[in-house]
């Protein structure tokens, strides 16, 4: 399989296909999911797993500590190089309370935004990278890293990591305006990038997908609303369907690792 960048606008779904993504490939092999998104915290939850102590940034001194070796970069115009992990570094030596586990299912959080007037997010950003870029992906089937709600991820340059991005889209004008900006980024960052159309019901389905269609986007598969994922949302409980939808999904994540 791949490192994929699951992203799209806030409310999308992105954090629901996640875990669907997760639960499907789990029965296939190992799989890690890496939490990039600095705000929300709600995904072991519904994935039906306890949340660990630490986040990955916490486990190496803290947001002070990673800011401080980056601005040792920027003062040193470049010359300096940080690097937080060796190449090809396995996930196993991060210490024990910054990992959860759930069967075939493995858990990281980057860091999280916790105080007021705590800074930009740029270190969790900067160690994301670092940590897809150096970590032996050969330990997992796949590798599913959740974003923060837009684009900002591009511009940090996450998309370098992996080999491809899943766009999640509600159905929002916003969500297709978003969608035609994270297309022209994936184009100049030579990554490809997947549709996926979700919260679909009969009433809105057709005009949204003819609209994609006007765009030049074709979906590689439409997921449709199901209260039981609402629910699971609502009461933070595990979702524990997986709708036959995400088949498509998987077969196209798996064909643009064939390809790479």
């Amino acid at each position: 399989m791949a490192k994929f960048l699951v992203c799209g606008r806030g409310g999308s779904g992105k954090t629901t296909v996640i875990v669907l993504l997760a639960k499907r490939l789990s029965k296939e092999g190992r799989i890690l999911i890496v939490d990039a998104d600095e705000s929300n915290r709600g995904l072991p939850f519904l994935l039906g797993m306890e949340s660990p102590q630490k986040t990955v940034m916490e486990a190496l001194g803290g947001k002070k500590e990673v800011g401080t070796q980056l601005r040792t970069v920027i003062i040193s115009d470049g010359r300096e190089k940080v690097s937080f992990f060796k190449k090809g570094f396995s996930i196993d030596i991060l210490s024990h309370d910054a990992i959860s586990y759930s069967g075939n299912i493995t858990f990281v959080r980057i860091g999280k935004e916790e105080h007021a007037m705590e800074g930009c997010a740029c270190p969790m950003g900067a160690l994301a990278r670092d940590f897809l870029n150096k970590l032996d992906e050969r330990e997992f089937l796949s590798i599913l890293v959740d974003t923060e709600a837009g684009i900002e991820h591009f511009g940090r340059g996450l998309v370098a990591e992996v080999d491809g991005v899943l766009y999640v889209t509600d159905p929002s004008f916003e969500a297709i305006l978003l969608a035609e900006k994270a297309k022209r980024m994936c184009e100049e960052a030579k990554k490809p990038i997947l549709i996926l159309a979700n919260k679909m019901d009969k009433e809105v389905s057709n005009n949204m997908l003819r609209m994609l269609k006007e765009k030049g986007f074709e979906p590689v598969s439409v997921l449709p609303y199901k209260k039981e994922i609402a629910e699971a949302h609502l009461f933070g409980k595990p979702i524990f369907l997986v709708p036959d939808e995400i088949e498509p999904v998987v077969q196209s994540m798996k064909d643009i690792k064939g390809g790479t």
